[in-house]
């Protein structure tokens, strides 16, 4: 039986415990410094807190510190790695090889999608090499999942929901390029969701002002257990800088999804608990850009989101303008304070918020004017926000409670939905009561009741004889039981011994170029350990020139019908094609037609 993990983001601690709150098996949350998202560092204090909130339904806390580092750094990240598992990290998302050849603790190691992990060669590198778990990359089809994972026995982690980069993770330099803010020093500043004009070379414009990198958001919500039966057995939702409704709705969604397929047999869950929930989770009503299963079931033209890199929200109906407000048909109740949504004839993106509504008539906060038969959009749902800003969640681990005779009294077991029991006597006279069913009754509501705990007592079986016991001693009895059993439990929790070994097993490669982004002398000497002969300094350090600075998967000539290899009709165009952004910078693209990949290089 394998153990599947639902893996949630955490901007702050915060963040993290209403992910567990709402069902995560694992939380991933940045490090106080060298994450690949910068503006979502936190401190060895809040992380500590939010493991020992975790820790308590054996979820775990995984920490990004997934960036490229100089050799000063590195120095830095030692003295780090030390305190993130003194204040219970359960494991690392790294990047950078230089951070192996560290005096570590005992933590694991996590491969990041930022090493660009999509053929079986270099996962199976990384699992000889010590890594606990690879996080795979977004474009990889359930056909090459599998391969990898037929390939070696390392724990595989996919992406699931939420925003994509159109380049390979890892291999992306736009941002560096084009301003000095590095991606995998993480400080991206997102060149792929600016308007791009796209030319051929007699300048004939394909596409106007569009956003043509900007791809529509990932939702495998209706393919779990093909994932799961491929190999993977983390389930990664995207998000670090994501708020907090966003964070409740999606893992909460995601969370019944993936009970839905979990049958204790073949599949369980990777943490304890079960969640009970305040609203109905419903992924439209957070934060995205439209959905997409991208390259999960093969190519397909419909990915990237040309009109807004903005959120689209849900489709509410067909609405017009009328004097005094917008008519809308639609079955969904809307409110005051509501956020709209439209994309109107020439493409362009609009949005307005409700200041009232009157049955189906929307009056908005500003003049607004929409075209017959629009489709309407609400990116903003002002009664489902409420109810996330509440408490939305409650957690709790299954107990049943057994109580049997001693000689100087009675004992109470508590066992866990994990096994894990505790055993608390209780020294009483055994005083005969007047009425043993009352009694019987009493204690079955005093030992059902399970307060403020991280529990919930579903049974209690009465093994004992029926005496009479002051209520008074009945419920610190409980009480106390419940406590030793949280201590129990946290005495049984796995915690890792390993230590990360030192290896010399052949890289596929012998060679590295820029895109192997190694930024420090102990990286360089990790891949000379490993066979590699030639390696190039990082894109960061010594930037190289006439080279992509961006490699996707996305092809605009397939988005956009030009593509020859699967469309022999497809009218020609003159290469090389060329992007232009509002800001005047051209690049040029590559196609490799074999690969089916294209490549931006920058003009000059």
């Amino acid at each position: 039986m394998r153990k599947i993990e639902l893996l949630a983001p955490a901007r702050t601690a915060d963040h993290g415990i209403e992910a567990v709150k709402h069902g995560a098996d694992a939380v991933y949350i940045g490090a106080p410094q060298f994450s690949a998202r910068a503006a979502a560092g936190n401190s060895i204090e809040e992380i500590e807190r939010l493991a020992r909130f975790a820790h308590q339904y054996y979820a775990k806390v995984y920490v990004a510190l997934n960036t490229i580092l100089t050799d000063q750094e590195l120095e830095q990240a030692g003295r780090l790695i030390h305190q993130l598992y003194e204040a219970g990290t359960d494991a690392l998302i790294i990047q950078d090889m230089g951070i192996t050849q560290l005096d570590l603790p005992p933590i694991p190691l996590h491969a990041s999608t930022q090493m660009d992990n999509r053929t079986p060669e270099k996962v199976k590198f990384l699992a000889e090499a010590g890594f606990e778990q690879v996080v795979l990359a977004r474009e990889l089809s359930i056909e090459q999942i599998r391969e990898i994972s037929q390939s070696t026995d390392v724990k595989l982690e996919a992406f699931i929901h939420g925003a994509l980069c159109v380049s390979y993770s890892g291999v992306c330099y736009m941002s560096q390029n084009g301003c000095g803010r590095s991606a995998n020093r993480g400080n991206c500043a997102q060149f792929c969701r600016l308007p791009y004009t796209l030319t051929d070379a007699s300048g004939r414009i394909l596409a106007k002002e569009k956003h043509l990198l900007s791809l529509k958001d990932l939702n495998l919500s209706n393919h779990l257990k093909e994932l799961l039966d491929a190999g993977v057995s983390s389930l990664k939702i995207e998000g670090r800088l994501k708020d907090i409704p966003y964070v409740k709705n999606v893992t909460a969604y995601y969370r019944q999804a993936l009970d839905k397929i979990l049958n204790g047999k073949e599949y369980a869950p990777a943490s304890s608990g079960h969640c009970t929930y305040t609203f109905t989770p419903n992924t439209d009503k957070s934060f995205h850009r439209g959905s997409t299963n991208y390259f999960l079931h093969g190519r397909q033209r419909d990915i990237i989101q040309p009109d807004t890199p903005k959120s689209i929200g849900e489709r509410i109906g067909t609405a017009y303008s009328q004097k005094g407000g917008i008519i809308v048909r639609t079955d969904k109740a809307l409110s005051n304070g509501d956020g709209f949504c439209f994309i109107d004839h020439n493409g362009e993106f609009h949005g307005f918020r409700a200041n009232t509504v009157q049955g189906d008539v929307i009056v908005p906060a500003e003049k607004i004017t929409l075209p017959p038969r629009t489709t309407l959009f609400r990116n903003f749902d002002q009664a489902f926000e409420r109810l996330l800003a509440k408490e939305s969640a409650e957690r709790k681990i299954n107990v049943q409670i057994t109580l049997t005779e001693t000689p100087k009294g009675l004992a109470a077991t508590a066992t866990d939905e994990d096994g894990i029991s505790a055993t608390l006597p209780l020294d009483e006279e055994k005083t005969p009561c007047e009425n043993e069913e009352r009694q019987r009754d009493n204690m079955r509501n005093i030992f059902t009741k399970s307060g403020n705990t991280i529990f919930r007592v579903t049974n209690v079986e009465l093994k004992c004889g029926i005496y009479f016991i002051p209520a008074g001693k009945l419920t610190p009895w409980r009480r106390d039981l419940l406590q030793q059993l949280e201590t129990e439990r946290e005495e049984k929790r796995e915690k890792s011994r390993l230590i990360f070994p030192q290896t010399t097993h052949a890289f596929p490669l012998k060679e590295l170029d820029y895109t192997g982004n190694v930024h420090n002398e102990s990286a360089r000497r990790f891949y000379q350990q490993h066979g590699v002969e030639r390696i190039a300094p990082s894109f960061e350090s010594r930037p190289p020139q006439h080279v992509p600075v961006m490699t996707c998967k996305h092809c605009l000539r397939h988005t956009l019908g030009y593509c020859k290899k699967l469309d022999k009709t497809a009218n020609d165009i003159q290469e090389p094609l060329t992007l232009t952004a509002n800001n005047g910078k051209e690049y040029h693209l590559s196609f490799d037609c074999r690969n089916c990949e294209m490549s931006i290089i920058d003009k000059k």
